[in-house]
C-alpha cells in the first residue's frame, strides 16, 4: 500500500490521528496542496478527484474518502477500536462523523474557500473548477453557532462523543475544532464541557 497525503491539511490529519492510534504504518508520500500538485497530470494518473489523502491498495484500487480509508484500516487492525465494537457504538460513531462532517468541517472549508483571493475560482477542493460565493462565509459562522452548543450539551453527560471510549468520532471533533482556527473561530466561552473534552481528547491524541 501506499498513501498520498499532505501533512497539514485537515483530511490528511484526520486518516494521520487515525494511524498514529491504532499504530499502522504506510509509506506515504507528500502531495503539495500550496503548489497545485493536486491538479497536475501525474497525480490526476493516480487520484482523478485530485484530493488528499488516497490510499493505493497492493491491487491498484484507489480509496480517496477518509472514513473508507479507516474502514479499511480498522478491518486489516481491528486493535485499539475507533469505530466502534457493538452495533450501536458503530452508529453512533458514523453518525457522529458524519454530523461533525456536515456542521463542522464543510462550513469551515466553505469560509476558509470563499473569502480568500487563494481560493478564487477554487471553491471546492477537487477536479472541479468553482466561484465563490462569499455568502458562504456568514452562513459558515451561522452553522457553527448552532452546532458547537448542542455538542457542548452532549458532553455534559459524555466523556467521548459515541460510547464510553475514545472512537474516531472525537478524531473527527478534535480536527475540526483545530480547523476552525483557520478561520479564527473557537470554542465559544460558555461551552465548558467542550473545552474541558478538548483538553481530554488532545491530550490523549497529540
Amino acid at each position: 500500500m501506499k498513501l498520498y497525503t499532505y501533512d497539514p491539511a485537515p483530511n490528511p490529519r484526520r486518516l494521520e490521528l487515525f494511524m498514529t492510534w491504532k499504530g499502522i504504518e504506510i509509506e506515504a508520500q507528500q502531495v503539495d496542496l500550496m503548489s497545485g500538485e493536486q491538479l497536475g497530470d501525474d497525480y490526476r494518473a493516480i487520484n482523478p478527484e485530485c484530493t488528499v489523502p488516497a490510499l493505493v491498495l497492493d491491487d491498484g484500487t484507489v480509496l480517496t474518502e477518509v472514513i473508507g480509508i479507516c474502514t479499511y484500516l480498522e478491518a486489516l487492525h481491528p486493535e485499539k477500536p475507533l469505530l466502534g465494537t457493538t452495533p450501536m457504538e458503530k452508529a453512533q460513531v458514523i453518525s457522529w462523523v458524519h454530523r461533525l462532517l456536515m456542521g463542522i468541517m464543510a462550513p469551515v472549508a466553505g469560509m476558509l474557500r470563499n473569502r480568500s483571493d487563494a481560493f478564487r475560482d477554487r471553491a471546492l477542493p477537487g477536479a472541479l473548477d468553482l466561484p465563490q460565493i462569499p455568502e458562504l462565509v456568514d452562513r459558515g459562522v451561522l452553522q457553527l453557532g448552532h452546532i458547537l452548543p448542542k455538542i457542548d450539551a452532549h458532553l455534559a453527560n459524555n466523556t467521548w462523543l459515541a460510547g464510553d471510549n475514545l472512537t474516531f468520532a472525537d478524531i473527527e471533533l478534535l480536527v475540526g475544532v483545530n480547523f476552525m482556527g483557520w478561520v479564527k473561530q473557537s470554542i465559544p466561552e460558555d461551552c465548558s464541557n467542550l473545552k474541558a473534552w478538548y483538553e481530554r481528547a488532545a491530550a490523549e491524541l497529540t
